[in-house]
């Protein structure tokens, strides 16, 4: 259970390390090709990200509590809130677990789930950057223009990163679940 949960500490870090590193560089090229101010640009694209790396971590947990619950009934949501938090059962138990009722708790995969979660992502990226470049700036005219392209920009940058790592953690179940029906 400790390797479990060290496990999911790491995927974790991993991903929101990621995730700081790409919004890092998006945003000091974006702020330099707005404001042609390298200082400016740094300081924009070094702050913000730090702001936008704590909003994207509590986005995306947020998220996959979403998805969970939508996806459980009454019982089986208080056996998988105590489970999940416990980090007992992996995503190969749960879809085994729970596949005689049709459904898997894999998160958001249909266009309209992907959508959301991006247009909600997008709508808090603006904010933040908004706000920050403002703070940085004092100029509402180069904060407006930060918060709207920026974000724009993340916002594409951000489904290809989710994508990605979907792709990764799918990769990694599939080779678990080869693993352990081989052992079988």
């Amino acid at each position: 259970m400790v390797r479990i949960l060290i496990n999911t500490a790491r995927r974790l870090a991993l991903k929101i390390a990621s995730y700081g590193a790409m919004h890092l560089i998006v945003a000091i090229l974006v702020a330099f090709a707005l404001t042609r101010d390298w200082r400016l640009a740094l300081a924009v694209g070094v702050v913000e990200p730090i702001f936008q790396t704590i909003a994207y971590s509590v986005h995306d947990r947020v998220w996959h509590r979403v998805e969970r619950r939508k996806m459980l009934s009454g019982v089986e949501e208080t056996a998988e809130a105590f489970t999940a938090r416990l980090e007992v059962m992996d995503a190969h138990e749960q879809n085994r677990a729970h596949n005689h009722h049709g459904h898997s708790h894999a998160l958001p995969r249909n266009l309209k789930q992907i959508a959301l979660k991006t247009v909600t992502y997008g709508v808090m990226h603006f904010t933040v950057a908004v706000l920050v470049a403002f703070a940085l700036t004092r100029d509402i005219r180069i904060a407006l223009a930060i918060g709207t392209i920026e974000p724009l920009v993340q916002t594409i940058f951000f489904t290809l990163h989710d994508r990605i790592w979907t792709r990764i953690e799918a990769r990694k179940a599939a080779r678990r679940a080869a693993a352990e029906a081989a052992s079988a």
